[in-house]
């Protein structure tokens, strides 16, 4: 398959994770740089997603289960790299021993997280000047993954 998605490390990856958030968020989205990097960089686990092995997307998790900084190259996307980028990071959070993760969707990218079986639990809000609502998704044994080839990535 020429997507695959790896655990990334802040210190290792950076040069990637910034590349991928520094287009999309700051430069597509304008969210002001001040608001994109925060304290969390270096505590969260993070993930490259990658096609015909160069990095195209990128995600996090944190403490408590939370996904963010989701991000998909804009002429990447279309291929299902936001789902199996979601997906590892599920599997990854499950395998973790988390029971439940949440994350906090763009209005617009709140189908593309139901199809993934989260659900809407909060009322809209700003941030960034964008408008988001919070999603939930409890874990279950056989999910995020398909099939076997799925979880050995």
């Amino acid at each position: 398959m020429s997507l695959f998605v790896r655990l990334a490390d802040w210190q290792t990856d950076r040069e990637a994770i910034r590349g991928i958030r520094q287009k999309v968020f700051v430069e597509e989205q304008n969210v002001p740089e001040d608001l994109e990097w925060d304290e969390h960089e270096e505590s969260a686990q993070h993930f490259l997603v990658y096609h015909h092995n160069k990095p195209i997307g990128t995600g996090r998790l944190t403490g408590g289960g939370k996904i963010g900084r989701m991000a998909i190259l804009k002429d990447a996307r279309g291929l299902g790299a936001g789902l199996e980028l979601l997906k590892r990071i599920c599997k990854f959070a499950r395998v973790s021993g988390q029971k439940n993760v949440y994350l906090n969707a763009q209005v617009q990218a709140i189908p593309f997280y139901e199809k993934a079986g989260f659900a809407v639990t909060g009322e809209e809000f700003m941030e960034a000047d964008i408008p988001h609502v919070r999603m939930d998704l409890t874990l279950s044994d056989k999910e995020p993954c398909e099939n076997a080839d799925d979880c050995n990535r």
